[in-house]
């Protein structure tokens, strides 16, 4: 097969390429990234690869689109703009790439005879529904511009598996984390500010009172996730949403100590102001995952944190 990777070379679709580039039934991956917030440096490891093709390109250009899907059997369609604050702020950008780019691959794969698209849907989809855990078919109010387009490319994707018989499979990713997560920019996500602060023994600042929960899940598990996605051959488990996480709550103050312990330091945070559009609480039911993709979470959020911690001191120890 044939593979294509949207925003192969961020964080997630880094670790998805890798992976496929291991998979023996895989004769190319080909990914399709603007470098706006991925890196070449995440595709160094596959340049010399014969199985993998870069095409740099926004997915917001529909031509291009077409030339990336052009020969392709699948897709992965990892490609967006993260982050809640981004989105505040910049709402238009997010609305172009989120929604208008999705629009833009869902098309372009249906034009070149495309079946099956995987995407990463998000669990800020979930808005304001006070339930926990969160089961996919229970959803509240989206509580920033980055959860409308979310939800938004969960609709597309639900009128175009029933207009052109495409298979798309949602995955709401919970808060993944891990190796080549960028620590650097406003948007940088909690765990890498944590890890970097600790480093170099700097006083972290917790959003809020450090209680907001979260079900951190390493990036292993999504990898995981997405490949089971792309090549089940269960009919039922197609044009389906999934929770991708570990169903474990942890708070950010835990979350902290973690990550202290590990580098076996004595550090404090500090607190700050709490982040408008954020969510207080969030945990995943991950049975349905379970029950029709075969999704287990194997690696917890403590051996998660583990490698991430030591992946970032490397990184430093080499000057990388």
């Amino acid at each position: 097969m044939r593979i294509l990777v949207t925003g192969g070379a961020g964080f997630i679709g880094s670790h998805i390429v890798a992976a496929l580039l291991q998979h023996p039934d895989v004769s190319l991956v080909r990914v399709i990234d603007n470098l706006a917030t991925g890196s070449l440096q995440n595709l160094e490891e596959f340049k010399d690869n014969a199985r993998f093709e870069f095409f740099e390109a926004d997915i917001r250009n529909y031509q291009s689109c077409l030339q990336a899907c052009e020969g392709i059997d699948r897709i992965t369609h990892q490609a967006a703009l993260g982050s809640v604050p981004r989105s505040i702020n910049d709402p238009l950008t997010t609305n172009e790439v989120n929604i208008t780019g999705t629009l833009n691959i869902f098309t372009a794969a249906k034009e070149k005879g495309i079946k099956r698209i995987v995407y990463a849907a998000s669990s800020s989809t979930y808005g304001d529904h006070p339930g926990l855990p969160k089961v996919e078919d229970k959803i509240g109010k989206p509580l920033s511009p980055y959860a409308v387009t979310k939800y938004v490319n969960e609709l597309y994707a639900k009128v175009y598996g029933e207009l052109y018989g495409l298979e798309l499979i949602g995955l709401r990713y919970f808060n993944i984390f891990g190796p080549k997560q960028n620590p650097n920019g406003p948007y940088a996500a909690v765990i890498p500010l944590f890890a970097e602060a600790i480093i170099n023994e700097e006083q972290p600042v917790i959003n809020g009172d450090g209680e907001h929960s979260r079900d951190f899940t390493y990036v292993d598990n999504a990898v995981q996730a997405n490949l089971l996605a792309l090549f089940t051959e269960k009919e039922k488990a197609v044009n389906q949403i999934y929770n991708i996480a570990c169903g474990e709550q942890t708070t950010l103050n835990q979350l902290f100590e973690g990550l202290r312990k590990e580098a076996g330091i004595q550090l404090q945070p500090a607190y700050g102001p709490e982040r408008a559009g954020d969510v207080k609480h969030s945990l995943a039911d991950i049975s349905k995952a379970k029950e029709y993709l075969g999704y287990s979470v194997k690696v917890t959020i403590s051996e998660g944190l583990q490698y991430t911690y030591r992946w970032y001191k490397a990184q430093r120890e080499t000057g990388r």
